[in-house]
């Protein structure tokens, strides 16, 4: 039996400041910090006490800052991996999102998608991305934990799903699974069968509380 909490960092200083994300390190802002205590309390709700539990996140700051509030309240230290992080934007990360706007080129609704260039220098193209996020999920998914928290990225989220459901990689073209940010997403496999089932999508119940904080 294994289940996985998969958490979108929540509000970040790019998310206001309308930049282009992606590699740009950019910090939580008072908002994101105080959603990110509210995150830790949801997950130690949901995680028996005395249970193993095992940290993972993305290496850049936003959650980084994240993963140190949950691992705060379970008393783990954040394993770091760059394989987590949101897909790269190239020289675009840092800029006025209109910018990026104004240079994207739209994959195509049909034919290549995962090799498919976005015209911005630099940039990942998605076979890239996703590759890393399999690499990551493959040796998080060898290790014999039955609770297991990872912190990544709202983009990086639908190809951590999609390895999950063990979807080939020449498959998840025109995959898209949307949540917020500061989401809960609860992926559990069971110890009879082995199926691995999405319990819930982008749960941001817990974010109540922080707005109203």
């Amino acid at each position: 039996m294994r289940t996985l909490y998969v958490v979108t960092h929540p509000e970040a200083t790019h998310h206001v400041d309308r930049v282009v994300g992606g590699w740009h390190d950019s910090a939580l802002t008072p908002a994101g910090l105080s959603a990110a205590a509210s995150i830790a309390e949801a997950l130690r709700a949901q995680i028996p006490i005395g249970a193993d539990v095992e940290l993972f996140s993305s290496d850049l700051r936003r959650t980084r800052q994240t993963a140190e509030r949950v691992g705060e309240l379970f008393g783990l230290t954040p394993v770091l991996d760059r394989r987590l992080r949101e897909k790269s934007y190239g020289e675009a990360g840092g800029r006025p999102q209109e910018w990026l706007d104004q240079r994207f080129i739209q994959p195509p609704a049909a034919g290549e998608r995962l090799e498919h260039e976005e015209g911005v220098a630099g940039a990942e193209t998605k076979a890239a991305l996703v590759e890393r996020i399999y690499a990551a999920m493959d040796e998080i998914l060898q290790r014999p934990c039955e609770h297991q928290i990872i912190v990544t990225h709202g983009g990086s989220l639908t190809f951590v799903v999609t390895s999950w459901i063990k979807m080939p990689i020449k498959a998840v073209g025109y995959a898209s699974f949307r949540a917020p940010s500061g989401s809960i997403t609860t992926l559990h496999e069971d110890d009879f069968f082995h199926n691995r089932s999405v319990v819930n999508l982008g749960d941001a119940r817990h974010l109540d509380s922080a707005k109203a904080s």
